[in-house]
């Protein structure tokens, strides 16, 4: 990884702290450009620095611009760790950003904007009564990892109180957006496609922990309502009948890689794995029912994962598979 040298030295970020000063004081939100142009301007100096170290993975000199309690946080430097590597694998932009002055110190909360499926607001802690929030989202990819940083200014300065990077949305789409597409597929009767729709807006649905959609309590029941009737109607081995050598699906689940989320489908096969032409052909005869038997799972997606077993897997034993991909588009 190439390393950069950080453009601002420390002397330079304490007098922009001095700097940064706010004629603002009643409680308020203020959003994007309705943030007064100067405040704006030190406070993007102030994200766009911390920008600079976290590219760079530089723990050492991102604690000077560190809240106590984030310093003294375990977790802070693998999370840094993580931001870094987002940052170095996408060009990331601005999203959205937030000024503050809270009206209460324990909880505060901003509504959501606009009555767009994407409208979200946030729940969070009034850390100090001014603060800034700040979130990233990166370019040209399916599965998008928001990065956020919040600011908050203590009697010693502006300092980053909290930074996370998590899931936004999962093959181009948000968590309420899958919600919708959940919701459908289980209204066509398409169960297992419901279920595993539903199980990526859960990836999704909270990118930050202070982030809330509105429809975030209904995706919880609605997804515990389809898991039970799942169960209830697939027990598991499940006998693929209409298929000669009767495979016996083991699992289904959402298995994510570059491309994005798809279904994977794993099954024990009588075939012996070494003889790769006939599971080949065992394989070609499962695709072709598969959809029959679980409708909607092979619809409207790039890709279909399988994986033959001759023996169980098991999380204590690795066991030999033979790996097949059904391209859909």
């Amino acid at each position: 990884m190439k390393h950069y040298k950080p453009y601002l030295k420390l002397p330079v970020f304490l007098l922009m702290l001095f700097v940064l000063q706010s004629c603002v004081t009643k409680p308020g939100t203020w959003k994007n450009e309705k943030i007064e142009t100067g405040i704006r301007s030190d406070l993007h100096d102030l994200s766009n620095e911390a920008l600079t170290y976290l590219k760079v993975n530089n723990f050492k000199r991102l604690k000077f611009m560190m809240s106590k309690d984030l310093k003294e946080d375990t977790y802070t430097e693998r999370v840094v760790e993580h931001i870094s590597n987002h940052l170095n694998d996408y060009k990331y932009n601005l999203f959205d950003e937030y000024y503050i002055i809270n009206k209460y110190h324990d909880a505060d909360t901003i509504s959501p904007a606009g009555s767009g499926i994407k409208s979200y607001g946030l729940i969070y802690k009034g850390t100090e009564k001014e603060m800034y929030i700040a979130f990233f989202l990166p370019n040209n990819s399916e599965n998008e990892f928001l990065i956020s940083l919040v600011f908050s200014k203590f009697n010693y300065g502006w300092k980053i109180s909290g930074l996370d990077v998590e899931p936004y949305t999962v093959n181009g789409k948000t968590g309420p957006e899958l919600f919708k597409m959940a919701k459908e597929a289980y209204s066509k009767s398409s169960l297992i496609d419901a279920v595993n729709t539903a199980a990526l807006a859960n990836i999704c649905n909270k990118p930050v922990d202070i982030w809330q959609y509105p429809d975030e309590a209904d995706l919880h029941s609605f997804y515990e309502q389809i898991v039970n009737e799942a169960n209830e109607k697939y027990k598991f081995p499940f006998i693929l009948k209409d298929v000669p050598t009767k495979p016996r699906i083991i699992r289904i689940f959402n298995q994510t890689d570059e491309k994005g989320s798809f279904p994977m489908v794993q099954y024990l096969s009588a075939i012996n794995l070494k003889d790769t032409t006939a599971i080949k052909n065992e394989n070609m005869q499962i695709r072709k029912v598969i959809g029959k038997v679980m409708p909607g799972l092979d619809k409207n997606k790039k890709y279909v994962f399988y994986a033959a077993f001759n023996k169980k897997p098991s999380s204590r034993k690795e066991v030999d598979r033979f790996e097949m991909t059904d391209k859909l588009q």
